[in-house]
């Protein structure tokens, strides 16, 4: 008779010490600065909103909505845990914040000086990186993915043992 492996939790129902004993090192280390960034952002997101709202009725530009920039979507994924979709909402806010200000600004320049760089702005590299897709099917493997990308990004992924002799 076989014996059963009892099955692993979901990510979502994982509990406080189970998320604890799973955090790495680094990511303790570098959280409060991370978190910290939460003050310059909202500053940034409220002085972007203030200016729009002053000096766009008076060059009789548009004003952009903000509530467009936003995509608080990934807290009905079922294969993250809620610490997880805390780290989800405070990314889904600081790019909203940037994409919400460089779209502001790229009105601004439109208005002012609608004239094309003679170079073309280098890409963020970080769309480069696939992502997850937002559905994935039962017991998806969050963790092991998120390991996968990261490896990835770092460029850890082509690095193997025989390659540092």
């Amino acid at each position: 008779m076989a014996t059963q492996v009892p099955e692993r939790p979901a990510n979502n129902a994982l509990g406080l010490w189970a998320l604890i004993f799973r955090l790495r090192p680094i990511n303790i280390i570098t959280g409060p600065l991370i978190y910290g960034m939460v003050v310059p952002l909202v500053f940034l997101d409220l002085s972007v909103w203030v200016y729009q709202y002053v000096c766009f009725p008076i060059y009789k530009l548009p004003r952009i909505a903000r509530a467009q920039f936003n995509a608080f979507d990934r807290q009905e994924l079922r294969y993250l845990d809620w610490v997880s979709k805390a780290h989800c909402s405070y990314c889904a806010y600081a790019m909203g914040v940037a994409a919400f200000s460089s779209e502001v600004i790229q009105a601004t320049e439109a208005y002012f000086c609608p004239i094309k760089h003679q170079h073309k702005l280098q890409a963020a590299t970080a769309s480069l990186v696939p992502y997850v897709d937002y559905e994935e099917p039962e017991g998806f493997d969050f963790d092991a993915k998120l390991e996968t990308l990261r490896q990835l990004q770092t460029g850890e992924h082509s690095k193997s043992p025989s390659s540092h002799l």
